[in-house]
């Protein structure tokens, strides 16, 4: 280190001291200058790109080539530029200090430094909030239904959380009414045997779970029903503290049911929003999401009832708003494959219209009210023999249509119904085959019904009653197979072109076949 320059000594020194300020000056504005450009090229250079810059002699100046730079706070030191590199979108440089004495760089010296401005307090929330709440890549890592369920799904997490604190609150109540009638033994069996029943309930209803793939909209929906069925009965124990028991036990199996049937269908619904192998943070953001919902309801449901609100007003409101944001979370899920709701869709547009529904308006369409165990459908897909057909002869007479098929469509009028048969080695297109041919029987039959102005007479389900001849069942049957042979193809590769993606186990066949 030069020893400091006397300014009290003679003329010479004084000018000599000038000299060496002036130089110094001037090495000062040579280094922010430099270090201004340095900056801007590496603002707009390519993160992964080798940035060349100067490295500034402290002392006379002099430039070389190799990879250095000097920031304002280090004036007096030498960094040099190691490498670059983005991280979420932001890029970042590495710079290393030199020995002053040897020249080489010093061990553990590497220093990140910020190639962007600060971000405002406030974006710096919302990028902590967005790494919470969406998947990594979002927008474009999912599909974009994910924003209208998520929104859905929120509210009605929401309304969810803000019944659960008015139904706990009932049910402790009602356990404190009870405590004057029995012992604190007697109301803690009570309260056990009410979470046993609940666990009963799950494990006997986990046997349904095939309905979750090829219903699973419809299982969905029947879930948050029965969500709500069990937080009305919970509220109904304040009515009948001594029917605590049956009460509770009651509204637990359903709870516990909404809980399998909303925890089987989670799965297949992020699958359907996530574009690539994200399922696992599509899923953890969804869940984060819906917790948050739920405390925010739980807060808000506290501050209600210090007010002492209308039980069956706050509940029926509170209910209304579940029920309707349940509807809508299902609604907006779009899937890709076709179960036998969407399928009937897609086939009804076809032969309407001659063209397949797109995805949203196959979803749209689809009728999620169709739960299976409320009603029977006009369609039955691999049924018993007997129930096919009422009358041998029908069968002999439409059997040689199908001698080359792997399956038998027939339709039986008592039952008003179509059913295809399928026999022993069909295959999953055979199957596929089969329902289509089903629905376009179907449509034959309708047909023929408004033509004789005979809508008067409805069956189950809308349809008719309408009992063709064995001539016109058969001539339904050979028009149908005429339309079938050439128009399957021209159904499948319209579906393949809309996104749609169709497999028979979505349909439910039954197990019934055919061997002869």
């Amino acid at each position: 280190m030069a020893p400091p320059i006397n300014l009290k000594k003679t003329s010479g020194s004084t000018t000599l001291t000038s000299t060496a300020t002036a130089t110094s000056a001037q090495d000062a504005r040579l280094l922010v200058r430099e270090t201004l450009r340095i900056s801007a090229g590496l603002a707009s250079a390519p993160p992964d790109s080798a940035v060349p810059c100067l490295s500034l002699a402290s002392g006379g100046g002099s430039e070389s080539r190799k990879p250095g730079l000097v920031e304002d706070e280090f004036v007096g030191s030498s960094l040099r530029l190691i490498c670059c590199e983005e991280v979420d979108g932001r890029r970042f440089k590495y710079v290393a200090e030199s020995d002053a004495s040897t020249g080489k760089l010093k061990k553990n010296s590497f220093r990140p430094l910020s190639l962007q401005t600060p971000q405002a307090p406030a974006d710096e929330l919302m990028a902590f909030i967005r790494s919470y709440v969406v998947p990594e890549g979002f927008p474009g890592s999912v599909t974009p239904s994910y924003v209208p369920y998520m929104t859905w799904r929120a509210l009605k997490h929401f309304f969810g959380g803000a019944m659960g604190v008015f139904t706990t609150q009932t049910l402790l109540n009602s356990v404190g009414i009870s405590r004057n009638r029995a012992t604190e033994g007697a109301v803690a069996i009570n309260w056990i045997l009410k979470d046993g029943a609940g666990r009963v309930g799950k494990m006997l209803f986990a046997r349904q779970g095939k309905k979750f793939d090829y219903d699973l909209k419809q299982m969905r929906l029947a879930g948050d029903l029965l969500m709500e069925l069990g937080a009305g009965v919970e509220l109904a124990t304040a009515a009948v503290p001594h029917l605590f028991l049956p009460l509770a036990c009651a509204a637990n199996v359903a709870k516990n049911v909404a809980a399998v049937t909303s925890t089987s269908t989670r799965t297949p619904i992020y699958k359907a929003f996530a574009k690539g192998e994200n399922i696992g943070d599509v899923t953890a953001k969804g869940e984060c999401v819906s917790n948050v919902a739920d405390l925010l309801g739980t807060g808000m449901s506290i501050l209600m009832s210090k007010r002492n609100p209308s039980l069956v007003t706050t509940f029926a409101l509170l209910s209304c708003g579940y029920v309707f944001s349940s509807y809508q979370e299902v609604k907006s899920v779009v899937l890709h494959t076709l179960n036998r709701a969407r399928f009937n869709v897609a086939v009804e547009s076809f032969l309407k219209t001659g063209r397949v529904p797109s995805l949203q308006e196959g979803n749209l369409n689809e009728n999620i009210f169709s739960f299976p165990w409320l009603k029977e459908r006009p369609i039955v897909l691999g049924p018993r023999f007997k129930d096919a057909f009422q009358d041998p002869s029908v069968y002999l007479a439409i059997e040689p249509f199908f001698e080359k098929e792997r399956y038998i469509v027939s339709y039986n009028p008592s039952k008003g119904k179509v059913y295809a048969l399928l026999k022993d080695q069909a295959k999953s297109d055979d199957i596929l085959k089969a329902a289509f041919h089903a629905h376009v029987l179907l449509h034959f039959i309708h047909s023929s019904l408004k033509s004789k102005s005979v809508s008067q007479n409805h069956g189950k389900d809308g349809y008719s009653n309408f009992l063709p001849t064995e001539n016109e069942l058969e001539a339904h049957v050979a028009e149908s197979c005429k339309m079938v042979s050439t128009a399957y193809g021209i159904f499948k590769r319209k579906a393949a072109e809309q996104g749609w993606v169709m497999s028979e186990s979505l349909l439910n066949p039954g197990r019934a076949r055919l061997l002869k």
